[in-house]
C-alpha cells in the first residue's frame, strides 16, 4: 500500500516517519548509528528527520524538498511511505507524491495549529481522490500534552474538512521526537484512548486491485518492422487498469475503431498469455486499423470511457503566470497530448482559506478552480467517479507542467450553453450549411490528408503531383499542396534566407500549412501535402489540426532515414513513380478515397 504523509512546513512529517521506522526496527542495519555519528561529527543535534531527508539542503535547512519513498513492513502488510514536502515552493513535488497514494497522514503542529498548507494539502488530497486520511496532531510535547490543545486543533480542522466534503477522519495526538503514540500508547497522554500511528496504518483498507478494474491502456506508439518481410504492426503501451489476452475485442477511443487482439508480443521466448495493470505490452490486431498515439484502448464488453472536447474539471494551478482565457496550452492525459484553452471559470477557490470568487476569470498560482476546458479535438478519458487514474491530467505552459486536475464530466453536444459559446469564442470556426456527410455523399468519397515526406529531393514533389493526377483520373476531388505554395503566400512575412527557414520559422510554417490543410479537408477534399524530413511532433501537429480525419504518411527516400511510422516507404526516390499503382492500392485498403 502507498501511504503519503503531508502537512505544513516544519510540522514534523519526516520526524514522525523516521521515528516509526526506528521504533519498529525497519531501518537498514547501522543506519541509525551512522546518522547519529554524522550529527556528532558536525556538532549538530540528532533528528529523526535526517533518516529520510537525504539532500544536503534538506538537512542544512531542516525542510523536505523532494518526495522520498520509504519501504516499511508491519505485521499485516508491506508499505511504501511517501514523505512529501510541506513548503509551498515545492507544492508540485507534494502533488507528485500524493497522486500515487492509496491513503494519507496529514501532520499539524499542535503548537502552531492549522496553517495555510495544512488546508491546502487537505484540499489537494481530496481532489486527487485519496479517500482515506488520518490527521496527526504532532509536537504534543511542546504544549505539555494538553488535551484542550488537541481538541482545539480537531475542532478547527474538522470544520475545514467538512467544507470540502471530507468526513469521519480520525485524529491522533503524537510527538514524533519523543515517540508518543507512534508505535505504542503514551503514558504522558493517559486521556487518549485511541490507537497509535502503527495501529491506524494497518486499519487503512486496500483499494480494489487495478487488475480487477476494466481494461484501460493509452496507446504509446505503433511499431512496424520492415526487416525480413515482417508485416506486423505492433500497438504498444502500458496497461493502466484491467487485463488483456489474445482474442479480446478492443475499441480505440475517440475514433471508436474495433479489432481483436491477434497476438501479444514480447521480447524473448516466453510470451505471456495475459497482461495485467502496470505491464508494458505490445500486441497485434486482426484488422489493420489506423491507431495513433494517445488513443485509449478498452475492451468492448466492459464499461466504456467518455469522449468529447468540452469538459468540466477541478483544476489546481502551480504556474508562475495565471491560467487565463484565450491563451493556448497543452493538455496531457496518459500519452494523449492536445491543445487546450480555458473556456469558463465557474468558481475559483483559494485552497488555503476556501474563499471563493465566482467572478474571477483567471486562475492564479496556488488557486483551485471548478472550470470548463475545451480541447482542439475530441479526446478519450474517464470521469473521476468512475476511474480516477484515467481522469487525471496535467496542463503544460510552454515547457513546464503548470497545473493539473481531474475530469468531473463531459459536456455533450446538446448542452448548448457551452457548445455554442465554444464555437463562437474559442474555436473561431464558422460552420457552413453543408455537412461533411453531405459532401461525402455528393463527392463519392471522404476527405484525407496524405503527407509525402523524406529527405530533401525534388523527385518527392514530382511523385506527389503524379499521385494527385492518378486520384484525379479516378474521379476524386484532390489537391496538391506544396510547401512552396505556403511560403510564397501565407508565409511571405517570414524570414527566409537562401530558401532555408530558421528553426522557429519552420514551426510556424508547419502550423500554417496544417491550418490550410484543415480548411481543404473540411471541404471534403483529398489533400496531398509535401514536407521534407517531417518529424514526429510535426506530424502530430497535422493530425491535431485535421482531426478526426486521418493522416497517412508516404516516405520517399533512403531506407535508413525512413520513418517506421510511415504507411508506405519508397526506398529509392528515382523509383517513386513506379510505385504509384501499389501506393493507391495500399491507400485504398486504408480507406483513402472511399
Amino acid at each position: 500500500m502507498n501511504v503519503v504523509i503531508t502537512g505544513h512546513v516544519d510540522h514534523g512529517k519526516s520526524t514522525v516517519i523516521g521515528r516509526l521506522m526506528a521504533d519498529t526496527g525497519s531501518l537498514p542495519n547501522g543506519k541509525l548509528e551512522q546518522v547519529k555519528a554524522s550529527c556528532a561529527r558536525n556538532s549538530k543535534p540528532f533528528e529523526y528527520a535526517f533518516l529520510l531527508d537525504a539532500l544536503k539542503d534538506e538537512q542544512s535547512q531542516g525542510i523536505t524538498i523532494d518526495s522520498a519513498r520509504i519501504f516499511f513492513k508491519s505485521k499485516k502488510r508491506h508499505y511504501i511511505i511517501i514523505d512529501a514536502p510541506g513548503h509551498i515552493e515545492f507544492l508540485k513535488n507534494m502533488v507528485t507524491g500524493a497522486a500515487r497514494a492509496d491513503a494519507a497522514f496529514l501532520c499539524i503542529d499542535a503548537h502552531e495549529g492549522v496553517q495555510e498548507n495544512s488546508r491546502r494539502h487537505g484540499y489537494l488530497l481530496s481532489m486527487l481522490g485519496v479517500r482515506q486520511m488520518c490527521v496527526l496532531v504532532n509536537k504534543m510535547d511542546l504544549v505539555g500534552y494538553e488535551k484542550r490543545v488537541f481538541k482545539s486543533v480537531v475542532r478547527k480542522y474538522s470544520r475545514f474538512l467538512r467544507n470540502i466534503n471530507v468526513y469521519n477522519v480520525p485524529f491522533i495526538p503524537v510527538s514524533g521526537i519523543e515517540g508518543d503514540n507512534i508505535t505504542s500508547p503514551s503514558g504522558r497522554m493517559s486521556w487518549w484512548k485511541g490507537g497509535t500511528v502503527l495501529t491506524l496504518i494497518d486499519k487503512f483498507k486496500e483499494e480494489n486491485p487495478p487488475d480487477n478494474l476494466p481494461f484501460r491502456m493509452f496507446v504509446q506508439d505503433v511499431f512496424k518492422f520492415t526487416a525480413m518481410s515482417d508485416k506486423r504492426r505492433i500497438i504498444s503501451g502500458t496497461v493502466s487498469t484491467g487485463s488483456l489476452a489474445e482474442g479480446d475485442e478492443l475499441v480505440f477511443y475517440p475514433s471508436a475503431k474495433k479489432s481483436k487482439v491477434s497476438s501479444i508480443e514480447h521480447f524473448g521466448e516466453n510470451k505471456p498469455a495475459k497482461v495485467k495493470a502496470g505491464m508494458a505490452v505490445g500486441f497485434t490486431v486482426t484488422e489493420q486499423i489506423y491507431v495513433r498515439r494517445g488513443q485509449l484502448a478498452v475492451r468492448t464488453n466492459e464499461k466504456q470511457p467518455q469522449t468529447g472536447n468540452v469538459m468540466r474539471v477541478n483544476l489546481f494551478w502551480l504556474g508562475r503566470e495565471p491560467f487565463e482565457r484565450d491563451k493556448e496550452y497543452v493538455l496531457k492525459n496518459g500519452t494523449e497530448k492536445v491543445r487546450v484553452k480555458l473556456f469558463d471559470t465557474l468558481k475559483v477557490i483559494d485552497a488555503s482559506s476556501l474563499h471563493s470568487d465566482g467572478m474571477k476569470k483567471m486562475i492564479e498560482r496556488h488557486d483551485v478552480a471548478d472550470c470548463v476546458l475545451t480541447t482542439q479535438r475530441p479526446v478519450a478519458f474517464d470521469i473521476v467517479d468512475d476511474f480516477p487514474i484515467t481522469s487525471r491530467f496535467v496542463i503544460v505552459d510552454g515547457y513546464e507542467i503548470a497545473g493539473g486536475g481531474i475530469i468531473r464530466e463531459v459536456i455533450r453536444d446538446n448542452q448548448a450553453k457551452y457548445r455554442d459559446k465554444v464555437i463562437d469564442r474559442n474555436l473561431r470556426w464558422d460552420i457552413g450549411s453543408i455537412t461533411r456527410e453531405r459532401r461525402r455523399e455528393i463527392y463519392g468519397h471522404g476527405p484525407s490528408l496524405l503527407m509525402v515526406s523524406g529527405p530533401e529531393d525534388p523527385r518527392k514533389s514530382e511523385f506527389a503531383k503524379a499521385l494527385e493526377k492518378s486520384f484525379f483520373d479516378l474521379g476524386k476531388k484532390v489537391y496538391y499542396l506544396g510547401v512552396r505554395n505556403v511560403l510564397a503566400g501565407l508565409d511571405s512575412d517570414m524570414r527566409i534566407k537562401r530558401h532555408n527557414l530558421y528553426p522557429e520559422d519552420r514551426e510556424e510554417m508547419i502550423r500554417r500549412l496544417a491550418e490550410l490543410a484543415n480548411i481543404l479537408v473540411d471541404a471534403g477534399i483529398i489533400v496531398i501535402a509535401t514536407v521534407s524530413d517531417l518529424s514526429y511532433d510535426e506530424r502530430e501537429t497535422f493530425r491535431t489540426s485535421v482531426s478526426p480525419v486521418e493522416v497517412h504518411t508516404i516516405w520517399v527516400g533512403a531506407p535508413e532515414e525512413s520513418d517506421s511510422r510511415a504507411d508506405y516507404v519508397i526506398e529509392e526516390a528515382a523509383e517513386a513513380n513506379n510505385h504509384l499503382t501499389k501506393v493507391i492500392s495500399h491507400l485504398d485498403r486504408l480507406g483513402v478515397g472511399v
